[in-house]
Formats: structure tokens, C-alpha cells, sequence
């Protein structure tokens, strides 16, 4: 079974757009060096988004991967158990017929 990882753009934009973003300045505009450094730190927030978006969906896989095994190894459990339970039968039957062969044999001096 192969899993095909599609990835999707989330934000409408990148690390890039944003560093390259010029703004325009008007007689009494924005400080041009306190929205650099706010563009900065949403660089920095986008950069850690994209890297969690990235590792979930990773994750995502991962998990998709141990279901897909756990339901293989489910599926088989039932014939172990089924087999298991047999032989257990088997086992219990076989001690109790030598218990009672020993009784028969050995009488009360088993028990003395």
C-alpha cells in the first residue's frame, strides 16, 4: 500500500514574499526600520510554522504506516489465539486424565 504525501500550500505567502516586500513611504509613513524588524520576526514565526506543518504531516505518515501494520497484525491475532486456546484445551485435558490415572494406580498412597 503506498501512501502519497500531497502537500498543500497553507498561507498565501512565503518566507520570500515577505523579505522582499517593500512598503512605500509617504511624508509621514511607517519607520522603515521598526517594519523590517516586525517582517523579521514574522519570518521567523513563518519558518517555524512551515517546519511544524512539515513534521506532522511526517508524523501523519508515520501513524498511517503503524495503523496499516497493527490492522495486518490484528487480523492475524485471532488465529494465534484460536490455536493457542486448542492446544490449551489439549494440555488441561492430558493432566487431568494423568491425575485420574495416578488416583486409579496409586490409590490412597499418593496421599499419605
Amino acid at each position: 500500500m503506498s501512501i502519497k504525501v500531497v502537500q498543500k500550500r497553507i498561507s498565501r505567502l512565503t518566507q520570500k514574499d515577505i523579505l522582499e516586500k517593500d512598503f512605500k513611504t509617504g511624508l509621514r509613513g511607517y519607520s522603515q526600520e521598526e517594519v523590517d524588524q516586525f517582517l523579521d520576526v514574522i519570518i521567523k514565526d513563518y519558518d517555524a510554522f512551515e517546519n511544524r506543518v512539515d513534521w506532522l504531516e511526517k508524523e501523519v505518515e508515520r501513524l498511517k504506516k503503524e495503523a496499516v501494520t497493527l490492522s495486518e497484525h490484528t487480523k492475524r491475532q485471532p488465529q494465534q489465539t484460536q490455536q493457542q486456546t486448542q492446544s490449551g484445551n489439549t494440555n488441561y485435558d492430558i493432566l487431568r486424565r494423568l491425575s485420574n490415572l495416578e488416583k486409579h494406580v496409586f490409590g490412597s498412597k499418593l496421599y499419605e
